[in-house]
């Protein structure tokens, strides 16, 4: 049994993976707000040092860090937040001998809010580079060198930056996307995951046997959230600006937009829910 540390425990997966969790480990929730479920709560903000000092009476061997400032947030916010924010939080708990840090990245790490996002390959692999215009990429991007400059420094620590996708309701899903036009945040409509989904996503990272490194993940499942082919949506955006013949190829048609191999091979996750 491991004592783990949930940041973000009120929040929209924090809350579930928090239940989850404290069925087999000591878990610990940190938030501003109250998480409501029965645990050890601390509140406060994860990037404050004042705050963080709250979590000095609890053993924290593994810390999944959730709590962020999402999509859409100014440039400032995300890069003082996600990046200054987790550092605060690696810092604090490696002092303390924490070993494994997961953390919630973003497939919107390689830039796909702006519409003059174009991919270097498909389907985009788990370290495709930022090409981000907007700021909230860039956050999440740079969160990822923090953790590799803090691997650098403890060659010990083991880091599960997971590239998560968009995230819904079980009972809320999505309609499979169609052919339409292009718009900012394109390819997170037909990159979709349910929560259970998520939350096994997260308790996998955490769970796996500890192997020193920086590892980043695409989260997301198999198959594109989409109800028309890839290659027809990908084109319609990017006309021949991009090879998408990958998703002509027999049995591929319908294949996830972003490479999943990595974390079904490392950490056994396969998303179960497919539109």
């Amino acid at each position: 049994m491991s004592g783990i540390l949930v940041t973000g425990a009120s929040g929209f997966i924090g809350k579930a993976l928090a239940a989850r969790l404290a069925g087999k480990h000591k878990v610990v929730c940190m938030s501003r707000k109250h998480p409501g479920l029965d645990l050890p709560w601390v509140r406060g903000v994860f990037g404050e040092f004042e705050d963080l000092r709250g979590l000095g009476s609890h053993d924290i061997d593994v810390v999944v860090h959730l709590a962020a400032v999402t999509g859409g947030c100014l440039e400032r916010d995300g890069i003082v937040v996600n990046v200054e924010g987790t550092r605060s939080l690696m810092r604090y708990l490696m002092d303390r001998g924490c070993r494994k840090f997961v953390n919630a990245s973003s497939i919107a790490a390689v830039g796909f809010q702006n519409v003059k996002f174009r991919p270097l390959a498909l389907p985009i692999p788990d370290e495709h580079p930022c090409l981000d215009r907007d700021g909230y990429g860039l956050s999440k991007f740079l969160m990822e060198e923090v953790t590799k400059y803090y691997h650098r420094q403890n060659p010990g620590i083991d880091v599960i930056n997971l590239r998560l996708s968009s995230v819904c309701p079980d009972d809320r899903m999505p309609e499979p996307a169609r052919v339409r036009p292009l718009g900012e945040w394109a390819l997170g409509g037909i990159t979709v995951m349910c929560l259970t989904d998520a939350a096994l996503a997260f308790e996998a990272a955490a769970e796996a046997p500890h192997a020193p490194g920086v590892r980043i993940m695409n989260a997301t499942g198999p198959k594109a959230w989409a109800a028309d082919p890839v290659a027809d949506i990908l084109r319609n955006w990017w006309g021949k600006d991009v090879d998408v013949s990958y998703f002509e190829q027999p049995g591929r048609e319908f294949d996830s937009v972003y490479t999943v191999e990595r974390i079904r091979r490392e950490l056994g996750f396969t998303a179960l829910r497919l539109p």
